[in-house]
């Protein structure tokens, strides 16, 4: 697997799960009912810097050589 895809895939992993992050956080994705992060807005925050880091991957894997 070239590290163009690695990059690229990494990202999206870090996007969805930066977005998991921001719904529970934000109490719009409560799941599971007993996690600690629901309705805890620092999360939203972390989602969202996570989010933009795979943002960033993402770019980068698209850019980068062949």
């Amino acid at each position: 697997m070239s590290m163009r895809r690695i990059l690229t895939l990494i990202g999206a992993l870090a996007v969805l799960m930066g977005l998991v992050w921001m719904g529970q956080g934000s109490g719009t994705f409560p799941y599971p009912a007993s996690s600690f992060m629901i309705d805890q807005s620092p999360w939203i925050a972390y989602g969202a810097g996570l989010a933009l880091v795979g943002i960033v991957l993402i770019a980068l894997g698209r850019r980068s050589r062949r």
